[in-house]
């Protein structure tokens, strides 16, 4: 599978917003996005393009799917099984999303970025439910119990991020024990819990074409 290796805050660039794809960095004045708030590139500071219907919803979808960290496939995936299950697509779209494993232990602050999420799921290093599992896309579920295994909480990586948890925070809908190292699912998201800037509409619109 393809996998994107570049500098990640070109991507935040790209979408002239703020992703928070690299953990502390981007809530410090290295930020490359707060340093040059402008599109990468040769002609990133030229002004005044217009862009067509298309190009406004495909820049929405790439935003979201490079939030989420997911390839072309995975998110069109994700999208088909939204628009299969009832209500409406594109709420149900950014609900799959909040409900992968390697976003709830983001939002819970046992990491400090998904990708991160990603990487120490794949080895290893939470627990659902008492059970280990090691897919960041597993889909958890309310009443869900995700903790850090016993061997792995003196993880420099987690513990430093649960230590910076309070500037983030932790949504609603899940509730942190922190000394615990213990995350409890709460409820289910609903779309007023996503407060980045997203415009689910658009994604259905270009999916639709």
């Amino acid at each position: 599978m393809a996998r994107y290796t570049g500098s990640v805050c070109r991507l935040c660039r790209r979408e002239n917003l703020k992703l928070f794809l690299k953990g502390d960095r981007c809530y410090s004045d290295k930020c490359a996005f707060d340093r040059r708030g402008y599109p990468p590139g040769q002609h990133g500071q030229r002004r005044g393009r217009k862009s067509s219907d298309y190009g406004i919803q495909l820049r929405e979808k790439q935003k979201v799917k490079r939030m989420y960290g997911l390839s072309e496939k995975q998110f069109r995936l994700f999208f088909k099984r939204a628009d299969r299950q009832k209500g409406i697509t594109g709420i149900n779209l950014l609900m799959l999303l909040e409900y992968r494993l390697d976003n709830v232990i983001y939002r819970l602050g046992f990491v400090n970025s998904r990708a991160q999420g990603r990487q120490l799921v794949k080895h290893n290093h939470f627990l659902v439910n008492g059970r280990k599992v090691n897919i960041p896309s597993y889909m958890i579920k309310l009443g869900d119990v995700i903790e850090v295994r016993e061997k792995s909480r003196n993880v420099q990586a987690i513990g430093d991020s649960l230590d910076a948890v309070v500037r983030r925070g932790v949504p609603q809908w899940l509730d942190l024990e922190k000394e615990n190292s213990k995350g409890i699912v709460k409820a289910l998201p609903v779309r007023e819990d996503i407060t980045m800037p997203i415009q689910e509409q658009l994604i259905v619109e270009l999916y639709s074409k």
